[in-house]
């Protein structure tokens, strides 16, 4: 394997800019290393980038980028969000209403992918958004968000939360409890976001008030939701007649996001996804949006990148695309 090798120099030289950008023993050079496949060497202000010529060309603009950047500290979220947008450089739309920053906990959130600000335009264009793709493409902490920034906003009253209670790939025998403590465990990411957007005490405050609500799917059957952003995650799992009855539950003044990834159906075999069916059947309906996200915008650790590219590698070298 071909490789080179780039030096860059960290001009002009600050001391505290440069231990900015490296973080605390040098963790923040590791992301970069992880995110490109390459090696780092740093004396003082020079650092040697290996790897092969277009990744040691990337990791050193990533270098010179988090260098102008490291005035103030940078952790390693902010190396990893950064990576991903350098990744997805001249792709985003520029900065404006669409991807202005949402009223959370969360000053600096915005879609850092094109199908992020897409899907941020698409919630607060239309009242019904579906947003389909594979997990850690941040279809539904993306959601919550605009269900938060709604909220905070005023245009919503409240907040509802649901999901069906389809295992996945799992037994988990009979859930102690009442219906809540019964549906938590399958709405735990959506529980998790909130409690990142909103902080823990305010959201068990608007729990008590009933200002955000958890309604199992299989519960809202004969209900109208006005004035309330409801959220349907992992939308694949339902029946066609569950979708159904799911998107003629929105009243007045009502959103609704509906979020799922159809590669990963927990259903029975032979039954049909009511997100397969709806994506068919709503195609051409004027009103409702449809965001597909891809592997380019999984917004999670950079390794995992590498990870997802050595399954793929693997899966494609055996017979028959692995059925062999």
């Amino acid at each position: 394997m071909k490789t080179k090798s780039l030096s860059v120099t960290f001009e002009p030289l600050d001391n505290a800019q440069l231990a900015n950008l490296c973080g605390a023993l040098d963790e923040n050079l590791r992301q970069i290393e992880m995110a490109y496949d390459v090696t780092l060497a740093r004396r003082g202000e020079h650092c040697r980038v290996d790897g092969e010529p277009a990744h040691a060309r990337q990791a050193a603009l990533a270098l010179r980028h988090f260098y102008a950047l490291a005035k103030a500290p940078l952790s390693v979220d902010d190396i990893q969000l950064g990576l991903i947008e350098l990744r997805n450089r001249g792709l985003a739309a520029p900065p404006g209403p669409a991807n202005a920053g949402l009223l959370t906990k969360k000053s600096d959130l915005h879609g850092r992918t094109p199908h992020q600000v897409e899907y941020l335009k698409q919630i607060q264009e239309h009242d019904i958004t579906f947003g389909i793709g594979p997990a850690g493409t941040g279809k539904t902490y993306l959601a919550v968000a605009s269900a938060v920034d709604a909220f905070e906003r005023d245009q919503v009253q409240r907040i509802v939360l649901t999901r069906p209670a389809v295992e996945a790939g799992e037994r988990l025998g009979f859930l102690p409890g009442d219906l809540t403590q019964k549906v938590d465990p399958y709405l735990r990411p959506l529980y998790d976001a909130l409690y990142d957007l909103m902080g823990f005490d305010k959201v068990a405050r608007l729990f008590e008030k009933q200002a955000i609500e958890v309604a199992p799917l299989a519960y809202m059957r004969g209900r109208t939701l006005n004035h309330a952003f409801i959220i349907l995650d992992e939308a694949q799992n339902t029946t066609p007649e569950q979708m159904k009855m799911f998107l003629t539950r929105i009243g007045i003044g009502a959103k609704a996001v509906i979020t799922g990834d159809v590669t990963q159906v927990d259903l029975p075999k032979g039954q049909k996804s009511g997100l397969v069916e709806a994506r068919r059947i709503l195609a051409n309906v004027r009103g409702l949006a449809f965001t597909d996200f891809d592997a380019a915008d999984v917004v999670r650790h950079p390794l995992v990148a590498r990870i997802v590219a050595a399954y793929e590698k693997d899966l494609a070298g055996r017979p028959e695309n692995g059925r062999g």
